[in-house]
């Protein structure tokens, strides 16, 4: 039985090779599905739209944080579940959110979920860091408050933080030429936060950043134990923490001349 006391936001932008199959998954926990589209150009709309999720349009962001508040304040259900386009529901997942809503006497207001990620639909990465990389996704609506617009931050709800046991699935850099595009993108955002905290830099900064990052990754959390994959996500994770550092660096030059 499909949950009413549920709604699963998901945030789309020229998302038209997955939302379909997202859709599908957010059908196993709950009918009510509202997609946040920031402004696609492809068939990401009119395919959500056809497949049953309610279309509600925001201003084009590279990064998603901005869109979350928003469709968060959309929802009219107890609960809220996230669901980013390239991420799936299971049966096991939708069976333990309807256990946990059903249960009135919690006092959990929010949940973290773990994210099982695959490398190109082909490689569960369980090392390196990347297992159980546990998101914050499962909120009792009435008491989140606010959520950041920086990337990479953390909401404000009230009450307990809870933990889910089964993971939503993560099909993640499945091409190499978008991920590169994304890292630039990302990574020069990152490095305008380190900018504004006046975070230092210098040329061995770039050193101490890549090895320090492939270090952690490929040998502290075990990454060549998930074979080439790994090592090629161990040093790719390395290489964008270093272009970090350079934007930064560059930033900071800039405005010395």
């Amino acid at each position: 039985m499909k949950n009413s006391e549920v709604t699963v936001i998901i945030h789309t932008h020229n998302e038209q090779s997955n939302v379909v199959e997202c859709i599908a998954s957010a059908k196993l926990l709950t009918e009510n599905i509202i997609v946040i589209d920031m402004e696609s150009a492809d068939e990401t709309v009119a395919l959500a739209k056809k497949n049953g999720g309610q279309v509600v349009s925001f201003p084009f962001s590279h990064y998603v944080e901005p869109a979350r508040e928003f469709g968060i304040k959309k929802a009219i259900t107890t609960w809220t579940f996230l669901l980013d386009a390239d991420e799936r529901m299971t049966n096991e997942l939708a069976q333990e959110i309807k256990d946990i809503i059903s249960n009135s006497e919690s006092k959990i207001t929010y949940y973290k979920v773990p994210r099982q990620n695959v490398f190109g639909r082909k490689k569960w990465l369980r090392h390196g860091g990347w297992w159980p990389d546990h998101q914050i996704r499962l909120i009792n609506t009435k008491y989140f408050r606010s959520w950041p617009k920086v990337i990479h931050s953390t909401p404000k709800i009230e009450g307990e933080l809870g933990y889910l046991q089964n993971p939503i699935k993560h099909y993640f850099h499945g091409d190499l030429e978008k991920m590169v595009e994304k890292t630039v993108i990302f990574e020069n955002i990152e490095s305008d936060l380190l900018y504004k905290a006046n975070k230092p830099v210098g040329t061995l900064t770039f050193f101490r950043k890549y090895l320090g990052e492939l270090y952690r990754r490929l040998i502290g959390n075990l990454g060549f134990l998930d074979g080439s994959v790994g090592i090629i996500e161990s040093i790719y994770q390395a290489y964008s923490k270093t272009i970090t550092y350079l934007y930064l660096y560059e930033k900071k030059n800039r405005r010395a001349l």
